[in-house]
């Protein structure tokens, strides 16, 4: 079943690449991707696909529209205030991947750069990563942010393991151990649902409580927050062995697929109420696909199955009601994302990372051995 997607998917790809060109895609309206920012926290997804497919195939044109992405990312930390917690999406894709792949040394250098500036978002007094910058708007709603941190932020911890893995430094591991265990405490529930933002006292690390971020509600249950979870929580346990991040990644893995809907892909919030009519989140599903097949590579074969084959189900809802496979003119793999609803943004439409982790997913089980996150 995988094998036949992947090749459709590298078909589609194909096609798309010609239309996208060099842009930084984030999301789709009426299948034409965007441009945005290059040091945009989605910038490193597009890139990251290319680099999938110029391996699986060995084309030379899917390595070549990659190569320059990380070049021209690395040139805007000379702007101020620009990039924060999420530069683990932007060049693990990127850079890493290339090192990865061609063993190119500027992707490594890159690499440890972004790592080393992840790091220096540790706040020690409450052992977390901080998310996001200063707000300059005295009216935005996020201006005091100084001791948050978010969900998201799971999926970046990689870049840190990765940085103490290449350099033989440790420090890096235990800065993003830290960060987990932090986000172990306060974001992951008993029930196996995590919160999207948590609020520390900056100066004492004291823990202030939930913010709703893109969830219906403080105490709701994002879907696409737990799909950063379960997966986030996963790597970690690989690159640790730490039995405590494979306990919780497969507690919320055990919570989002008691939650999704009967076809496999959630609502935008697990516990939004009414439930009517609200839109579904492609790309929660697609990335919870993805993570479910690194929870199960961690667990013995009776135990790990059961969750592979949530992945495979997942896929194939997502290809037989979500994919724009036909439309020569729609650039997208998956339709009916959601970003942000709370805000009103970017609500069923294609997103890049949604695409980007349906064809992480195919690739893995298909057998590619070469891990991103």
């Amino acid at each position: 079943m995988t094998g036949g997607l992947l090749e459709k998917t590298i078909r589609k790809m194909e096609r798309s690449s010609r239309r996208i060109g060099a842009k930084s895609p984030h999301v789709a309206k009426e299948g034409v991707y965007d441009d945005a920012r290059l040091d945009w926290w989605t910038s490193g997804f597009w890139p990251g696909m290319l680099w999938i497919a110029a391996d699986l195939t060995g084309d030379a044109a899917y390595r070549e529209a990659a190569w320059t992405y990380d070049e021209r990312m690395e040139r805007l930390f000379l702007v101020p205030n620009r990039f924060h917690h999420d530069v683990g999406f932007q060049f693990l894709p990127t850079a890493v991947l290339k090192h990865r792949l061609t063993g190119d040394e500027d992707g490594r250098r890159r690499g440890l750069f972004a790592a080393n500036f992840l790091a220096g978002r540790l706040n020690l007094a409450g052992g977390f990563l901080r998310a996001w910058n200063d707000v300059a708007d005295p009216t935005a709603w996020n201006r005091n942010n100084a001791g948050w941190a978010i969900i998201d932020s799971m999926m970046n911890l990689p870049l840190l393991f990765w940085a103490s893995e290449t350099s033989g430094d440790p420090r890096y591991r235990h800065i993003a151990a830290a960060h987990a265990d932090t986000v172990l405490r306060r974001f992951v529930r008993e029930d196996g649902s995590v919160a999207h933002i948590a609020s520390f006292d900056p100066a004492t690390g004291d823990f202030l409580g939930w913010i709703g971020g893109q969830g219906f509600a403080p105490d709701s249950a994002w879907s696409r927050g737990a799909a950063w979870a379960l997966y986030g929580f996963a790597v970690a346990c690989r690159y640790t062995g730490e039995a405590r991040y494979l306990e919780a990644s497969r507690r919320v893995a055990d919570f989002f697929l008691a939650s999704v809907e009967a076809d496999g892909v959630p609502l935008w919030d697990f516990r939004v109420v009414p439930r009517e009519g609200e839109p579904r989140d492609t790309s929660a599903a697609s990335c919870a696909a993805s993570g479910l097949i690194e929870l199960a590579a961690l667990l013995p074969p009776d135990e790990g199955e059961p969750y592979r084959d949530a992945a495979r189900r997942t896929l194939r809802a997502l290809a037989d009601g979500y994919a724009a496979w036909d439309d020569p003119n729609d650039e997208a793999l998956l339709r009916g994302g959601t970003g942000n609803k709370p805000a009103g943004q970017n609500v069923d439409v294609s997103l890049i990372y949604g695409d980007y982790f349906f064809l992480e997913a195919l690739a893995k089980l298909s057998g590619w051995k070469h891990r991103v996150f």
